[in-house]
C-alpha cells in the first residue's frame, strides 16, 4: 500500500471519522464499518482531510481548473477544505453548496457560494459512495444549473460494493453520467491495513464477509 493511503486510513480512524461495528447506510443495507466525515470537528482535522483530498485532485485531475460542489452537509467542508489546501499548492478554486430548503428571502435559492456559469466543469467532493444514492441527489440539483458539466466525483473511500447491479456503485455512477469517480483509498486498502494489526481479525472477517455478500464483481 502506498504510504499516503496508509496515513489517510490512520487519520480517518483517529479522527473518528471509519468505526467499526453495525450501522445502517443511507442506502439501507446493514454494514460492519461506517465512514462519516460529521466526525471532523477541529481547525487541524479538517485541514488535513483537505490535504488528502487536494493530494487526490491533482493526481487524478492535475491542475485543470472546475468548480468544487460539496452536497449538504457533509459535503460542505469537504469542498471548503478541498478548496483552501489546492489554493495553498497554486491552484485556486471556487466552490459552492446547496441548502437542503430552499431560502425564499435575502439571496434565495438553494445554491450557496459561487454560482457555476455555463461551460463551467464541476467536480463533486463526497465522503462515501455506498450505492450511488447521494450521487443521484446531487446530479438532480446540479441538472437544475444551465450549462455546467459533472467533470468527476472524488470520495474519501471506495467501499467495493454492488450498486443496482453486479457491477460496482462506483462503477454504475461513472457507466450512467460519464464521468471518473475517483477515492483516495477502498475498502481492500482499509483490510490490508488493519490486517497489520492482529488485534483486528474480527473487523477484517466481518468487513470480508459483508464483501461475500454485497461485493462487487473485481
Amino acid at each position: 500500500m502506498q504510504q499516503y493511503k496508509h496515513d489517510f486510513i490512520e487519520f480517518l480512524e483517529s479522527a473518528g471519522v471509519l468505526k467499526f461495528g453495525d450501522f445502517t447506510a443511507k442506502s439501507g443495507r446493514k454494514i460492519p464499518y461506517f465512514i462519516n466525515a460529521g466526525e471532523i470537528k477541529t481547525g487541524a482535522e479538517i485541514s488535513e482531510l483537505g490535504e488528502f483530498y487536494a493530494k487526490t485532485y491533482l493526481e487524478k485531475i492535475g491542475e485543470k481548473k472546475t468548480v468544487l460542489y460539496g452536497p449538504a452537509y457533509k459535503g460542505i467542508p469537504i469542498a471548503v477544505s478541498a478548496s483552501v489546501a489546492l489554493a495553498g499548492k497554486g491552484l485556486d478554486l471556487p466552490f459552492f453548496f446547496n441548502r437542503k430548503e430552499a431560502k425564499d428571502h435575502g439571496e434565495g435559492g438553494t445554491i450557496v457560494g459561487y454560482k457555476p456559469q455555463p461551460g463551467e466543469e464541476v467536480v463533486i467532493v463526497e465522503d462515501v459512495i455506498t450505492a450511488g444514492t447521494a450521487i443521484r441527489e446531487s446530479m438532480e440539483i446540479l441538472s437544475e444549473i444551465d450549462g455546467v458539466k459533472v467533470a468527476a466525483v472524488i470520495i474519501m473511500v471506495d467501499r467495493g460494493e454492488k450498486g443496482r447491479t453486479e457491477a460496482s456503485a462506483m462503477s454504475e455512477i461513472e457507466s450512467e453520467f460519464g464521468f471518473p469517480v475517483y477515492s483516495v483509498v477502498d475498502v481492500y486498502d482499509i483490510i490490508e491495513y488493519l490486517e497489520e494489526n492482529p488485534e483486528n481479525a474480527e473487523n477484517v472477517e466481518r468487513i470480508k464477509n459483508y464483501l461475500k455478500i454485497n461485493g462487487a464483481k473485481r
